[in-house]
C-alpha cells in the first residue's frame, strides 16, 4: 500500500446515505490528506460530488468510485447480507481491505453487518477469539473507552480479557494516554463481587502483563474519568452506551428548556454562552467518529446510523490515524505477550 492511507466508505450506509457520507469523507480527504474509496451507487455518489462547493475537490483531494448497487438494510440480519448480499456496499468495502486496495473501512450502515463482514472478509488478528467493539465516551475529566457495546452479547471470562488488552493498544496510541488504567464493570468494586465470568476475568487481568489493572468498576464510573478503560461484554455494554446517548439527550432538553423559561433565565444563559458550546462539544458523539472494531486484520469503524457529515469526517480520521500508527501491531503483541494466560483462561470450566 502506499504510504497515504487509504480508507473505504460505505456510502450507502446509515440513515442518510451518500448526502452525509460524501462531504464527510471529502472533508477528511482534503483536512487530512486521506486517499478515499468511495463504495456505493456510483450516480448517486457523482450526484452528491457535484454538490459539493466549487474548489471542494481540487487540491489534495484523492478518491476513486468502487461502483455497486446493492445495499445492507439497516434491519436485514448480518448472515443473510453475507450469503444473499455479495455486491452490498459493506462486502464491497472490507473485500477492498481484503485484497490489500484499502487499509480500513468506515461505515454507518448495519453495525452487525459491519461486525460480520468484517469477521468473515478481513479475518481476525492471530489468536484473537472474538473482536469487540469499542466505543470512545465522554466524561467528567477526559474520554475513555468502554468495551464491547455490542459484537459479543454472550462472553467468556478470557473473552474480557483480551477486549482489555485489545483497548489498552487502541488507548495508549489513539487517546495519547501512555498507561491506561483498565477497570472490570461489575455491581460493586470489591474483588469478590460480579458473577462468575466477572469473577474469573478479574483473575486474569490480575496476572497480566504490561497492563495497569485497577480492579471492579462501577456504573457510576462510566462518566468519572477515574478510569482510561471499562470492559464489559457486549450485552452490558451497549446497554450502557444506549443508556448514556439517553441520558444526554434528555439532559440537553431539559437544561434548553429550563434556560428559556424566563426573560431572567435567557440573560444568564447568553452570558454563559461559551460555557455550553464547550458542554455541547463535549457530550456530541461526531466529535468521536464511531467505534472501531477491535481485533480484526484490517480496520472497521462502525459510525451511528444519525451520523452527521461531521462525524463521518472524524471517523475516516480515526481510521487513517490506526494505520499511520501501525495500532493493530500493537494489538498483535498485546495478545501475542499473554498467549499463555488467555490459554489458560480457556481451559478454566465456565
Amino acid at each position: 500500500m502506499p504510504n497515504t492511507p487509504v480508507i473505504a466508505v460505505d456510502v450507502m450506509g446509515g440513515d442518510h446515505g451518500p448526502a452525509v457520507n460524501i462531504p464527510g469523507a471529502i472533508e477528511a480527504a482534503r483536512a487530512y490528506g486521506i486517499r478515499l474509496a468511495l463504495v456505493g451507487d456510483s450516480e448517486k455518489i457523482q450526484a452528491e460530488l457535484d454538490k459539493l462547493p466549487s474548489g471542494t475537490l481540487s487540491g489534495k483531494v484523492v478518491y476513486d468510485i468502487v461502483h455497486t448497487d446493492e445495499v445492507a438494510g439497516m434491519d436485514e440480519k448480518p448472515s443473510d447480507i453475507l450469503r444473499r448480499k455479495k455486491n452490498a456496499s459493506i462486502q464491497v468495502a472490507c473485500r477492498l481491505v481484503k485484497e490489500g486496495k484499502a487499509d480500513g473501512v468506515v461505515s454507518a450502515g448495519n453495525s452487525g453487518a459491519t461486525v460480520a463482514c468484517g469477521m468473515f472478509i478481513m479475518g481476525r488478528i492471530p489468536g484473537v477469539d472474538r473482536p469487540a467493539l469499542a466505543s470512545v465516551m465522554p466524561t467528567e475529566k477526559k474520554p475513555i473507552v468502554l468495551l464491547d457495546v455490542g459484537a459479543n452479547v454472550d462472553c467468556k471470562p478470557h473473552h474480557l480479557f483480551q477486549f482489555g488488552l485489545m483497548a489498552d493498544a487502541f488507548t495508549r496510541d489513539l487517546l495519547d494516554c501512555p498507561s491506561p488504567r483498565i477497570g472490570l464493570l461489575s455491581i460493586g468494586e470489591e474483588e469478590g463481587k460480579g458473577n462468575s465470568q466477572v469473577k474469573e476475568a478479574y483473575d486474569l487481568f490480575k496476572m497480566a502483563k504490561n497492563i495497569r489493572f485497577v480492579g471492579n468498576v462501577e456504573g457510576r464510573d462510566l462518566f468519572t474519568g477515574d478510569v482510561d478503560i471499562i470492559v464489559c461484554d457486549g450485552f452490558v455494554g451497549n446497554v450502557a452506551l444506549k443508556l448514556s446517548e439517553g441520558l444526554s439527550s434528555s439532559m440537553s432538553r431539559i437544561l434548553k428548556r429550563e434556560l428559556l423559561s424566563s426573560l431572567l433565565a435567557k440573560i444568564g444563559t447568553l452570558l454563559a454562552k461559551s460555557a455550553f458550546k464547550r458542554f455541547a462539544r463535549m457530550v456530541d458523539y461526531a466529535e468521536y467518529g464511531g467505534a472501531p472494531v477491535l481485533g480484526l486484520k484490517g480496520i472497521a469503524i462502525v459510525c451511528h446510523g444519525a451520523s452527521n457529515a461531521k462525524a463521518i469526517t472524524n471517523a475516516v480520521k480515526m481510521a487513517a490515524a490506526f494505520v499511520e500508527k501501525k495500532t493493530n501491531e500493537r494489538l498483535v503483541e498485546a495478545i501475542s505477550a499473554n498467549e499463555e494466560l488467555t490459554s489458560f483462561g480457556k481451559a478454566v470450566k465456565n
